[in-house]
C-alpha cells in the first residue's frame, strides 16, 4: 500500500553532514523506491517567529513558511520526525515549529457545544528518531524518556495522530562507521515499508 509521507527534518543545523540529515534522506531514498510519495519540511531552513502570548497562538497571523508546513502536514497519512536530543528535550527551534503548526484550527478544533478540544489529523500516523550522545536505553529506562513522550501525548496525540512509533538511536558521537551504516540501511528499509 503506498503511502503519502511527509518527513519533519527537526535538526536546527543547516548542514548536510548531520547525522539527522542522513538518516531522514535513507528513509526518503527508501520510501521513494518503495512507490511512496514524499514530500519534505527542513525546519531549519524555514522562516517563523517565536510564539509569545496565548493570543499569538490562538489567532495571530501564520507565517507563509508554517502555512506551506501545515499543507505538507494535512497532506500526508504518515509522518516522519528527525531530531537529535538537546539537553534532554528536542532542540528549540523544532518546539517553536510544533507550536506554529500546531495551533487550533489546523491541529485541533474546540467544539462550541461541549468546550473539549478535538484532535482533527486523526488520519495521519507517525514515527519519531531521536539520535542522542547516551545509550539509548538509559534514555529510556533512566530518563523515562519524558520529553519524548510529551511529543507523543502533548502535541501528536492532542492532535489526533497515531498510531506513533519511535526509534531511538543512541551513543551518535562515538558510533563506528560500521554502525552508522547499519542504521542508514534500517532507515531505507523502514522508509521502502512507509513504516
Amino acid at each position: 500500500m503506498n503511502r503519502r509521507i511527509t518527513i519533519i527534518q527537526g535538526h536546527p543545523d543547516s548542514d548536510p553532514a548531520r547525522y539527522c540529515r542522513a538518516l531522514a534522506d535513507a528513509y526518503a531514498e527508501g520510501a521513494l523506491a518503495g512507490g511512496h510519495e514524499v514530500r519534505r519540511i527542513d525546519v531549519a531552513a524555514l522562516d517563523f517567529p517565536l510564539l509569545r502570548n496565548r493570543i499569538e497562538f490562538d489567532a495571530g497571523p501564520v507565517p507563509p513558511d508554517i502555512a506551506r508546513a501545515q499543507k505538507d502536514i494535512d497532506w500526508a497519512e504518515h509522518l516522519l520526525i528527525v531530531y537529535p536530543l538537546w539537553l534532554g528535550t528536542m532542540p528549540a527551534l523544532l518546539k517553536g515549529f510544533l507550536e506554529q503548526a500546531f495551533r487550533p484550527g489546523f491541529a485541533y478544533r474546540l467544539p462550541e457545544e461541549s468546550g473539549t478540544s478535538v484532535g482533527r489529523l486523526s488520519e495521519i500516523s507517525a514515527r519519531v528518531i531521536v539520535t542522542m550522545g547516551m545509550p539509548a536505553l538509559f534514555y529510556r529506562w533512566y530518563f523515562g524518556a519524558h520529553s519524548l513522550k510529551s511529543l507523543e501525548r502533548n502535541i501528536l496525540g492532542f492532535a489526533g495522530i497515531g498510531p506513533i512509533r519511535e526509534t531511538l538511536i543512541g551513543r551518535v558521537e562515538t558510533m563506528s562507521a560500521r554502525a552508522r551504516g547499519r542504521w542508514l540501511r534500517h532507515m531505507t528499509a523502514m522508509g521502502r515499508k512507509g513504516a
